[in-house]
């Protein structure tokens, strides 16, 4: 068996999407600082930084895996090549896979010892979604399912170790940043549609068709602006969040290139999901600066 160095390891857990799990943290912790005029338990939402994280990357290798034996990622597909170019075994990545889902259950018992036994609720959830996610991404919840991972259940926990509380309120930051998110995941999938057809799996945009699946794109980047600047003209955020309006040109350019799909053909969007990173995480770097700012003022 091939021998891989340490960072070869590193890049099998492509770290390039963990902006997708850490930014939704990050901006609880922004939103609940300035919310509570800096009451918080700091060093519990780093923590729970860490911890989701390693769940992501741990799901990450959990699903290549799954779609590498199930077809979804073969040798002419846009998918993940860890295994598909032969770099690494599909028995390499299960267990690799399983070694960060323990590490990442370690990490979560013992910031529940540390917070509260109620956090078991967001931890019962987290490991849900990470085992049970390619069962459900193959049935064509797979945006549900990143929807509940990547931006329910990281608010809410992040706001249970940082207050004591599962404070309903963190659902104006949770809902802008995971819309985003899942728009990585449905531009994927609307880019594959046909690859996915052969694998014999159905996913939402599937479901939905090319023309549909553009539509629910747009909105998924596009309505976080708005939802932003209506929180803040009903006094749920405040007016400082306009500065995340200065990623607004990405988001057009992302809407724009996925309207080419319907002339120019699927292939247009092979790096979409690239985009809709970068805009995911400069929405939210921003969005969470600007609660900064809003707190220092």
């Amino acid at each position: 068996m091939k021998k891989h160095s340490l960072k070869e390891w590193i890049l099998a857990t492509r770290p390039w999407s963990f902006p997708a799990s850490a930014m939704p943290v990050v901006v609880t912790i922004a939103f609940l600082c300035w919310q509570r005029d800096g009451a918080i338990c700091l060093w519990a939402g780093l923590w729970a930084l860490i911890n989701i994280v390693v769940f992501h990357a741990a799901g990450n290798t959990w699903s290549d895996y799954f779609d590498f034996k199930k077809g979804v990622d073969a040798a002419d597909t846009y998918g993940n090549t860890t295994m598909t170019s032969g770099q690494f075994q599909p028995k390499e990545i299960f267990r690799l896979a399983l070694v960060l889902c323990i590490a990442a259950c370690a990490l979560g018992v013992t910031l529940l010892l540390l917070t509260g036994w109620e956090l078991i609720y967001v931890g019962l959830a987290g490991i849900a979604c990470t085992l049970l996610y390619p069962v459900f991404k193959f049935r064509a919840l797979g945006d549900l399912v990143i929807f509940i991972a990547y931006a329910v259940a990281p608010t809410l926990g992040t706001a249970f170790v940082c207050t004591g509380t599962y404070d309903p309120s963190v659902w104006v930051v949770g809902l802008p940043v995971g819309l985003i998110t899942v728009a990585i995941l449905h531009c994927n999938n609307t880019r594959d549609i046909v690859t996915d057809r052969r694998a014999g799996i159905s996913t939402f945009a599937m479901e939905v068709g090319l023309r549909w699946s553009r539509i629910f794109y747009w909105c998924e980047v596009l309505f976080p602006y708005a939802l932003v600047l209506a929180f803040a003209c009903a006094g749920l955020l405040p007016w400082t969040v306009v500065l995340t309006l200065l990623s607004f040109p990405i988001a057009l350019k992302a809407s724009r290139l996925m309207q080419r799909s319907s002339t120019e053909g699927v292939s247009v969007i092979s790096n979409l999901d690239e985009l809709t990173a970068q805009l995911q995480l400069a929405f939210s770097v921003l969005f969470a600066v600007s609660l900064v700012v809003a707190y220092f003022l």
